[in-house]
């Protein structure tokens, strides 16, 4: 048993339990003042403050007189100015509460010190390596440049044993593709003077002659990836205000039909929009498709299908199908009735009929300017895959398509399969088309947008400025996708870019 005045003591300093656990000690003070300092009874006569313990009623009074007199701010203030040893201010156990608190924290900050020199020195490393690999990379396509078959043969081993992975890093995967393109146009490497022969028929796009993964995995893009979309809808923005003009007989030319796409994708939102317009638009009397493409049958598929949306929605839908490419089409092949509101559509085609002699894209040129359409909308990837050295067409390439894994890594899983058939099943055949073969045979022949600026000038063509910016950079932000996506308007056309790599391009023009 205490005696009664340090039990008093005691019970008021238990009483104030934040004040005390708030107190920050030294280890020093812990080394100078032994702890915890109990009154022993060799010292309680001679101590002033404590009293003889008595169980009669004079001490009880005397214990509640001093109870009265004495406030506990004396006692902290007397005690505390002076020395800490008169009465105790905190528990063994609160010093070790507050010293094991301070021991885990500095040892959390040195553990979080450690990590972040291993992250840093796991990124110098991973850095370094993809340094390694790019010039292994570009190295490997010199070799192929310079027919070094022996060469080439040694780089393309070491990168695909060590760098180029399917499920790595957004440029490990994209590297694999060109790896794969390199390889593909050493086997096909000639003696200097020999002629390069094909049995690859002739194709308007790639998707001619696309396998049904292929297929699968164009869907897949179409789907995920916003870029088709978004030549869809501007395009289909600029149609709708071209018809809000005059007239209620719309003839849309569609060249290629975005490739053949399954369902008529682009046609059905348009015709919904048509079919949903407000009270004081011009209605749609009658709305005629007239698709060009090589594959009939695909094309007459989505015909009907359209043909029954439409109808459905309440429109008189008229589709029809010239079996022609590009290069052999002709004024005549298009049927157009005095009165229609005609509109040429093309959404990544005309890139496929730019050549080295440039007379074919001249020629298609030609026809669409003889048809003198209303609105000539042409949506086409802006980069520069056409240049006339392989070198820097593959250089420009890869920059073109790390953006785009980039976006497909910000997109999906790293273990995505719908990832993984999009990059190795489509993406990974342009790249093939666009590093691995020359001549009639390389249609993905991608240009930047000044580039066909000054094509379709020469062509007769002026520019006709998008005005549906605020429409389009809305629509992105409705779709959900990645933060790095941005809609940029250059020169009155609309760029859709990925941290600020332009993609995508839509320009529209009239005779």
């Amino acid at each position: 048993m205490y005696p009664p005045l340090y039990r008093f003591v005691k019970d008021e300093i238990n009483e104030d339990e934040n004040s005390v656990l708030g107190l920050s000690l030294r280890l020093a003070t812990m080394v100078c003042h032994t702890y915890p300092r109990t009154p022993t009874w060799d010292n309680i006569a001679a101590s002033p403050w404590i009293l003889p313990r008595s169980d009669d009623d004079e001490t009880k009074r005397d214990i509640k007189m001093f109870k009265r007199t004495i406030s506990m701010s004396d006692v902290t203030r007397g005690s505390y100015s002076s020395s800490m040893n008169s009465v105790p201010r905190l528990r063994f156990r609160d010093h070790i509460w507050t010293y094991t608190q301070t021991y885990r924290a500095a040892e959390a900050i040195e553990e979080a010190a450690k990590e972040m020199m291993m992250r840093d020195e796991a990124e110098k490393e991973g850095c370094a390596d993809e340094m390694r690999f790019v010039q292994l990379l570009i190295a490997c396509a010199e070799a192929v440049a310079c027919r070094d078959k022996s060469h080439a043969s040694n780089l393309l081993s070491q990168l695909e044993a060590n760098y180029a992975l399917v499920f790595g890093s957004s440029f490990q995967r994209v590297a694999s593709c060109f790896v794969r393109g390199l390889a593909h146009r050493l086997a096909m490497i000639q003696p200097i003077g020999a002629a390069e022969e094909s049995n690859k028929p002739p194709i308007m796009n790639i998707m001619d002659t696309a396998s049904e993964n292929m297929q699968e995995a164009y869907k897949l893009m179409y789907e995920i990836c916003p870029h088709i979309q978004f030549g869809h809808f501007v395009a289909n923005s600029t149609i709708s205000e071209a018809f809000e003009s005059q007239g209620t007989f719309l003839h849309i030319v569609d060249l290629g039909m975005s490739l053949a796409l399954p369902h008529g994708h682009q046609w059905r939102g348009l015709i919904h929009g048509l079919a949903n317009r407000a009270a004081g638009h011009p209605l749609v009397r009658r709305l005629r498709i007239t698709g060009v493409g090589l594959c009939i049958e695909r094309l007459q598929s989505i015909g009907e299908e359209l043909e029954v949306y439409a109808k459905n929605q309440g429109i008189n839908l008229e589709f029809s199908a010239v079996h022609k490419s590009l290069e052999n089409l002709h004024p005549d092949d298009i049927k157009v009735y005095e009165g229609e509101i005609l509109v040429v559509n093309s959404v990544f085609q005309l890139h496929c009929v730019v050549k080295e002699s440039r007379g074919a894209l001249n020629s298609v040129l030609q026809v669409i300017h003889k048809l003198s359409p209303k609105v000539f909308v042409m949506v086409e990837q802006d980069s520069s895959h056409n240049g006339p050295f392989f070198l820097g067409r593959f250089m420009e390439a890869l920059h073109y398509y790390s953006a785009i894994f980039d976006s497909l890594d910000a997109a999906l899983p790293k273990y995505d399969t719908k990832r993984a058939k999009i990059e190795q099943f489509y993406f990974a055949e342009e790249i093939k088309n666009i590093v691995s073969y020359e001549g009639p045979v390389r249609v993905e022949r991608h240009e930047r947008l000044e580039q066909w600026r000054r094509r379709m000038s020469r062509a007769g063509f002026q520019a006709a400025p998008i005005k549906a910016v605020a429409q389009a950079k809305q629509w992105l932000r409705k779709k959900e996708v990645s933060d790095g996506y941005t809609v940029v308007e250059e020169k009155g056309c609309l760029v859709l870019g990925w941290k600020s790599k332009p993609i995508v391009a839509v320009s529209c023009w009239k005779c």
